[in-house]
């Protein structure tokens, strides 16, 4: 590909000859506006466009010597310590600040400062997609084009004008790393800093030490390029030990929990650490390294043009240790989903079909409270207590409902897929065995729920015309209710996918409420609460204690998953939009209830489709809450696993040969192998 730059380096070369003026910024624009590719992810036109600009560097005369002098002179009309101290890096204003500010500027963009090397940053690479082509720029290229650049020895004040800036900025971001490491609740997440002295106080040392060395070697040099740069290894070796203690910490948030704020900080000092490390190699390295640094630089400052202004960024930036956290409760609470042998899937129908009863009566209840006119907000109080209470009271008698495994069972797996351990093929085989005992708990859980709901609300309804005198549900209430249930005259589908959604956000409050319990110390701060002592006494507390730090996730999730089913109509009402929630185990009751309650024989159609949206409400809820954590989790995780085809043929190849094992346990453990290669596996 052929693209002429001679014109560009003339204009170049003139202005450098006119000293009084300033080099244009105009020229540079043009000159990335030709290498720039039509699509930013075509490597073949980035490398070929890229190539091109290496080319006319080496084959035009003095082009080289000029482009180096050019950009030198044009960099230090501007100022830059800030580009390099914070561009990129999050503010220590703190997240909730940030998240306000960046809102704001969408509003209300803000004000560029022309003096600063971000604005000729913003001006040269103005297309979001510039970073995307930047980064697609292979490394040897890089290194091709500075090594042919840097060739020149002139504009050695200029040079020295960069890096005096540089210099500046890896000061600032020294105290700031200085200032960071002694925040309390750092502190608090790794005591051991207070024991022994901190590296984050240590680097500034060295870090100093070496700008005074380097500022000395500088003036004490009678020809720059005689000067020797000291190393920086001391203070390289102390930014090593900075992340040491920054991954100790995410480490110990498993055990010690995180909140927002921790996040933000960890998060605000790796992106400091990664910096001030660039920055050092910038300044001490040569060849490759160097150029690899710098190219390094350049991609980040045009990435942080658009990121630091970015609400999705910041919201990805910091959420994803809270999201790992989250899942990572979710996942240990998931491994007591999933049962592999007759005495776990015996145990889950047991557990399952307990909460059938209790579902059965909150169906009935529901049906009751339906009855009472009341204003729309008492009613959704009403229908969400209802719930609320029902769902932690399956929780507290460890009792199963079906349709909140998938948000914890869908965690587990993310984090089976993380491990990666063995070959490709045994990773594969294993998660297609784990697939198939989820599958198969999940069916016993729902078998639990549903054939003992459904004749529990038959008794019920039968029964309450016996006691009471008079129908659970009158004849119109009762086709009412069933024609609800119709998939295709009603929007029971998609209702049941709302369901789902707050299944899924139930799981994700389940975590966050655990991982809350750990951080904040609850059970320790209820044992030390001295009225709770007097009224309880010390034993009876001690238990208590211990019961909430285990199962306050569980406890909130369930309350906060009631609230959302009970509200969702009234919210709906409000707004004037069809919002409402079906989930499988209430639609199986009020199925059997209606269709007892109906005035002579109904009619089989209706039966037929009733049961069938019954069926569907049941897919969905599970495929919603299911698809939703596991995207979650696995991007907590930061897991990106690319074999879910040969994962998908496994299963469904399993389901073709042994269709038993996902509807009934294996006499022996359940190992599945791949049909092409059973033996083999791949490293």
């Amino acid at each position: 590909m052929h693209i002429n730059f001679n014109d560009l380096f003339k204009q170049m070369q003139e202005q450098l000859d006119h000293h009084q003026a300033a080099p244009d910024e105009n020229i540079l624009i043009e000159l990335v506006n030709r290498i720039r590719p039509s699509d930013s992810y075509n490597l073949e036109e980035i490398n070929q466009k890229f190539q091109a600009l290496i080319q006319a560097l080496l084959i035009t005369p003095t082009a080289a010597t000029t482009f180096q002098a050019y950009i030198v002179h044009l960099i230090n009309r501007y100022k830059q310590t800030t580009i390099y101290a914070d561009s990129g890096i999050l503010s220590l204003d703190g997240f909730w600040n940030q998240l306000g500010q960046r809102m704001g500027a969408h509003v209300l963009p803000l004000l560029t400062d022309e003096t600063d090397l971000k604005d000729l940053v913003f001006r040269v690479f103005h297309l979001r997609s510039d970073k995307y082509w930047l980064e697609n720029i292979e490394d040897q290229q890089w290194i091709q084009f500075f090594q042919i650049v840097n060739q020149s020895n002139g504009s050695l004040d200029a040079k020295f004008g960069i890096k005096r800036d540089m210099i500046k900025a890896i000061t600032v971001l020294s105290y700031r790393i200085s200032g960071i490491g002694l925040y309390p609740e750092f502190i608090n997440a790794q005591p051991e800093l207070t024991e022994y002295e901190s590296p984050f106080l240590v680097q500034n040392r060295e870090i100093i030490e070496f700008i005074e060395l380097y500022k000395k070697h500088y003036s004490e040099a009678d020809d720059l390029t005689e000067m020797v740069v000291p190393d920086a290894n001391q203070a390289l070796v102390m930014i090593e030990q900075c992340r040491d203690v920054v991954l100790k910490i995410r480490r110990a948030t498993k055990r010690i929990g995180v909140s927002l704020s921790l996040t933000y900080l960890l998060s605000l000092l790796e992106q400091c650490l990664d910096r001030i490390e660039l920055l050092l190699n910038l300044l001490t390295e040569t060849g490759k390294v160097q150029y690899l640094a710098l190219a390094e630089l350049c991609q980040d400052l045009v990435a942080a043009h658009y990121e630091e202004r970015s609400v999705r960024e910041l919201l990805k930036t910091n959420s994803e240790l809270i999201a790992l956290q989250v899942t990572e409760n979710a996942s240990k609470t998931g491994e007591h989903y999933v049962s592999t042998n007759k005495a776990g899937f015996f145990s889950m129908y047991k557990s399952a079909a307990g909460a059938g009863v209790i579902i059965a009566i909150m169906a009935t209840l529901k049906i009751l409270t339906a009855r009472i006119a009341m204003a729309p907000i008492m009613q959704a109080f009403a229908y969400s207590m209802n719930y609320a209470l029902g769902f932690m009271l399956i929780h507290v008698l460890h009792f199963t409902v079906a349709t909140k495994q998938p948000a914890m069972t869908a965690a587990a797996l993310a984090a089976t897929v993380q491990q990666k351990k063995g070959s490709r093929t045994a990773q594969i085989a294993e998660l297609a065995a784990l697939i198939i005992n989820i599958i198969r708990t999940q069916f016993v859980a729902i078998l639990g729920n549903i054939s003992i709901a459904i004749p529990v609300a038959a008794l019920i309804t039968m029964m309450w015309p016996l006691i009471l005198g008079e129908q659970l549900l009158n004849h119109s209430k009762a086709t009412y209710l069933l024609h609800s249930l119709n998939p295709f005259t009603s929007l029971a589908v998609p209702h049941a996918a709302i369901a789902g959604v707050c299944l899924f956000l139930s799981g994700l409050i389940a975590g966050y409420f655990d991982n809350m319990a750990v951080y904040r110390k609850v059970g320790p701060r209820l044992k030390a609460h001295h009225r709770l002592k007097n009224w309880l006494g010390a034993d009876r507390l001690e238990k208590f204690a211990n019961y909430i730090e285990r199962n306050l996730g569980a406890l909130a999730g369930n309350f906060l998953f009631g609230i959302m089913l009970g509200s969702m109509g009234t919210i709906g009402f409000i707004l004037g939009l069809p919002l409402d929630i079906r989930h499988i185990a209430f639609a199986s009751a009020n199925f059997m209830q209606a269709l007892l309650s109906i005035n002579g024989t109904p009619e089989i159609g209706l039966i037929i489709v009733s049961f069938l949206g019954v069926l569907l409400i049941g897919l969905t809820n599970l495929f919603v809450s299911f698809s939703l954590t596991i995207i979650v989790a696995l991007r907590a995780r930061r897991v990106r696993f690319e074999q879910w085809k040969p994962l998908a043929k496994l299963v469904f190849t399993h389901f073709v040969t042994r269709p038993m094992d996902f509807f009934w346990p294996p006499k022996q453990p359940l190992e599945v192998e791949d049909p092409i290669s059973p033996k083999k596996s791949s490293h």
